[in-house]
């Protein structure tokens, strides 16, 4: 029968094909033959049991093996003839192999990768953002870096910001208790903006002993959510008060960046270099989620089920690893598909539309740009060139750098072509990742 692919939807695809069993039929006869050699049957000496018994007891198994073998060679043929990308695991469906005697059917339904029109880039926009790097950012560095090196005494004072304090916390919303430090005090710094501001600043002027109720209203954009945009009741007394002292900038300070011979020019030379790197690392990134996001919002196809499953799986797999690692009892971890589904639909997308993109204009990354790629890896290793040695060692391991590669000259093809604006931006708000 000659096959014919029938389209079910715009991604899903039907064959039906006919697999004539004449030519397995040596194969069978001698891998029973084979069997017939080693094989062990009660009342028989080996070697000596009966074509008949064999074929009895392994026939079945030897036939299904042969034949699901035949499938899959035949559904490739299809698949090749045709030119068609199958997506996932077709569902194949036949008589049961192991009774099958004659010319059998089967029939393959699956997925393949939607066929779609790159969109035109000519009406695609991004912001280029720049970034100069001024004294006054260097000197923030470094007052940045002190004071992480401050080292911290007890005082008797009210507390004020930067200080270290040491102190018993419960907190409340609508009545009912929220957490409680219990009677082990939590210590942190004062002024610490990974914290709400309204809760330092209510605890400037306390001292040592003295309990402080007070109610903080949590921004709705707050994370985690569940405080976005509530009303927390919280009741702190103070346990202790510490006044941090900075090291002085001096040579030695240099030196302990670092800077071998203490010289401060030379150590603010290397931390504006610094700088400028991360500024360029963050505002790359940037221009390359601008482009994957317009790349995503600027297309529209339907994306097979088999490709959004595989990656719900293996988005989930990866929190519940990164869960356990931090600590987290696997049996209080509870994850659903649904968690995942929304990311796995724009990473498969995005596959899809790079795919294309890259086959399309041959934007595959060459070996001078992986090895510029493996390079800037290895540069975060203190012996780089052993670094480098261990990515080559493997092929399988310059997979990250290549894709990273060949992700980048998407991106150049992207900005070659679409509407360009600049802007200038602080570097305070490209550490933030502040760029809107």
């Amino acid at each position: 029968m000659a096959e014919v692919v029938e389209k079910i939807s715009g991604i899903e695809r039907r064959v039906k094909a006919m697999v004539p069993i004449a030519s397995f039929q040596n194969e069978i006869t001698q891998r029973l033959q084979q069997i017939l050699k080693t094989a062990r049957f009660k009342g028989y000496r080996p070697g000596k049991v009966p074509m008949k018994i064999v074929e009895q007891q392994h026939g079945g198994d030897v036939r299904g093996e042969i034949y699901s073998k035949a499938i899959e060679s035949k559904f490739g043929e299809i698949v090749q003839e045709n030119n068609l990308r199958v997506a996932g695991m077709p569902d194949i469906r036949h008589e049961p192999l192991d009774k099958v005697n004659a010319d059998f059917e089967f029939t393959a339904t699956f997925e393949v990768f939607p066929e779609f029109k790159l969109t035109d880039l000519k009406k695609q926009k991004i912001t280029q953002y720049e970034t100069a790097i001024s004294a006054a950012d260097v000197k923030k560095t470094i007052d940045v870096i002190a004071k992480q090196r401050a080292v911290y005494n007890k005082v008797a004072r009210a507390s004020k910001m930067e200080d270290k304090v040491m102190a018993l916390m419960q907190s409340a919303i609508d009545g009912k208790v929220a957490e409680s430090s219990g009677t082990e005090p939590l210590e942190f710094i004062m002024g610490d903006p990974s914290r709400v501001k309204g809760f330092d600043t209510a605890l400037v002027g306390l001292k040592a002993g003295e309990t402080k109720a007070f109610t903080v209203k949590y921004p709705k954009t707050h994370e985690p959510k569940e405080l976005a945009g509530k009303d927390v009741e919280y009741v702190v007394t103070l346990k202790e008060v510490q006044e941090p002292t900075l090291p002085k900038i001096d040579e030695d300070f240099a030196k302990s960046l670092g800077v071998a011979d203490g010289d401060l020019k030379k150590m603010n030379e290397e931390i504006k270099k610094s700088l400028e790197q991360e500024s360029d690392r963050r505002t790359k990134a940037n221009l390359k989620q601008q482009v994957f996001t317009a790349l995503v919002e600027g297309h529209s196809f339907d994306l097979p089920k088999a490709l959004v499953g595989g990656e719900v799986n293996r988005l989930a797999q990866s929190t519940y690893q990164n869960l356990q690692r931090q600590g987290m009892d696997p049996k209080d971890i509870k994850l659903e598909p649904s968690m995942f589904e929304e990311n796995a639909k724009t990473a498969c997308k995005l596959r899809i539309i790079l795919g294309k993109i890259v086959d399309t204009h041959s934007l595959q990354a060459n070996a001078e740009q992986i090895k510029a790629k493996v390079e800037e890896f290895s540069s975060n290793y203190d012996d780089s060139a052993q670094a480098i040695k261990w990515f080559y060692e493997d092929e399988k391991r310059l997979d990250e750098p290549k894709s990273l590669a060949t992700e980048d000259n998407v991106v150049d093809w992207f900005v070659g072509q679409c509407k360009k604006e600049t802007k200038k931006i602080e570097l305070d708000l490209v550490l933030a990742g502040q760029f809107n």
